[in-house]
């Protein structure tokens, strides 16, 4: 999966092609291929935190997944213009504080690409909730 290839301008099939690569990409829970989406200076906002570049980001991902367990995400084009995307996503996951509480996170994403198809600044807003095991909508294979 190469996250590159698919260079702005983006129009709607480039776009939503874009987001099916991003989802499949962080569903691997491999944060040193999850970097790679993103610039060397990519400039982050994830929930309260702040902080640019890939060893930042690598470093952010890293702890993200040993606390979010069994994590499954579901991305989906809100709007896009010629070098910025917008998504919606959900994904689920088990606290490794609490291994049997599942919970769900809702939230949305804008990114800006650079020419190369990277992405070079992502902003991003979530709320987590508990959910019953029985209540997962984005189940592993």
């Amino acid at each position: 999966m190469e996250f590159k290839k698919i260079l702005p301008p983006f129009n709607e099939e480039t776009a939503k092609e874009k987001v099916r690569v991003a989802q499949e990409i962080w569903n691997t829970c491999n944060p040193h291929n999850v970097v790679k989406a993103y610039t060397m200076n990519s400039i982050w906002r994830n929930r309260t935190e702040f902080f640019k570049g890939r060893d930042a980001i690598l470093k952010f991902l890293i702890g993200k997944w040993q606390k979010e367990l069994d994590y499954h995400l579901m991305k989906e084009l809100w709007c896009y213009n010629k070098n910025r995307i917008s998504v919606r996503f959900e994904y689920e996951w088990r606290d490794a504080d609490n291994p049997t509480q599942w919970m769900r996170t809702h939230g949305n994403e804008h990114w800006e690409f650079d020419l190369d198809g990277l992405i070079c600044s992502r902003d991003m807003s979530a709320n987590d909730y508990p959910i019953k095991s029985s209540e997962r909508k984005y189940l592993l294979n």
